[in-house]
């Protein structure tokens, strides 16, 4: 799944190439990308037939356009969906699910939805064009300038959740997934079952900033593309899976200390770590006398 970086990257070139255009034409070729708008297919599209794109914004892994009425068209990239801008005359990709019929973008551009396994989606968003409603609950990320580094920190150490747990929980911090929480978790030397009442508040500064420091990376190389499912807006992959130090390195050699990457299930997905840099958080040595099981 896109993650904070990969949507910078699309929200970034969507900001280049479609500020300013009026939308003349939209086309839903399937109605499941629309499935959250409250007008179905035809209001999703009366609702933005001669409206004007004002800007291009992001919370998290969410994009929305601010129109010039105030509401906002809402998109979610989900596993698989791609924003493209491409030439009306381009070829339909093989899973183009909405289109977009842009004038006064780069002379006549046509903004695509594509989206292979069809778990993203888009929506109309009233009054959205400030902040969503839909994504209000969701937290700041930490490339925000607003974001509140105590305020996380005191939030985390009042836990008792599993770090990598807390890092993935949208309303505590938003935009951070499963590649990018472990990456961090690598340059931070800490195991993702680390409580995060069990973290000093130091540990827990220098994770955010490994945080940033490692999305930031990926941002400058256009995200971490696996496949052809993530591109940015002009169709081109990412290069940030070729400096990846964790994720996806299964039995690699760890870039610190040589031993072998372990993976593990984790939420129906993986976690990568180096069993050496990052060692298992013990069991308080009273609950162990008394016999006690302490999760993790």
């Amino acid at each position: 799944m896109p993650e904070l970086p990969e949507v910078e990257v699309v929200r970034a070139g969507l900001e280049r190439h479609v500020l300013g255009a009026a939308v003349t034409r939209v086309d839903v070729l399937h109605p499941r990308p629309v499935r959250r708008d409250p007008g179905g297919p035809e209001g999703f599209a009366a609702a933005l037939v001669g409206r004007r794109i004002e800007a291009a914004r992001r919370r998290g892994k969410y994009l929305w356009l601010p129109l010039d009425n105030g509401d906002a068209l809402l998109a979610h990239l989900g596993m698989s969906g791609q924003l493209l801008v491409q030439p009306p005359a381009a070829p339909a990709e093989r899973h183009l699910r909405v289109r977009l019929a842009l004038e006064g973008a780069d002379e006549g551009r046509e903004l695509r939805f594509v989206d292979q396994r069809m778990f993203g989606g888009l929506s109309i968003s009233a009054g959205g064009a400030d902040l969503p409603p839909e994504i209000a609950h969701i937290a700041r990320d930490p490339l925000d300038p607003a974001f509140d580094d105590d305020e996380f920190v005191a939030r985390v150490r009042r836990r008792t959740s599993a770090i990598k747990r807390l890092l993935l929980d949208q309303g505590l911090v938003s935009g951070v997934g499963n590649i990018y929480a472990d990456e961090a978790l690598w340059r931070a030397e800490l195991h993702g079952e680390r409580p995060g009442d069990r973290l000093t508040k130091p540990q827990v500064r220098r994770l955010l900033q490994h945080a940033r420091d490692v999305m930031s990376d990926a941002l400058q190389q256009g995200g971490t593309s696996f496949d052809a499912l993530y591109v940015n807006v002009n169709g081109e992959s990412g290069y940030f899976d070729r400096s990846l130090h964790a994720y996806g390195r299964q039995d690699e050699p760890c870039d610190r200390c040589a031993t072998p990457i372990k993976r593990v299930a984790f939420m129906n997905r993986s976690s990568y770590f180096c069993p050496r840099c990052q060692s298992a958080p013990r069991r308080p040595r009273s609950a162990a006398r008394i016999g006690v099981a302490v999760p993790d």
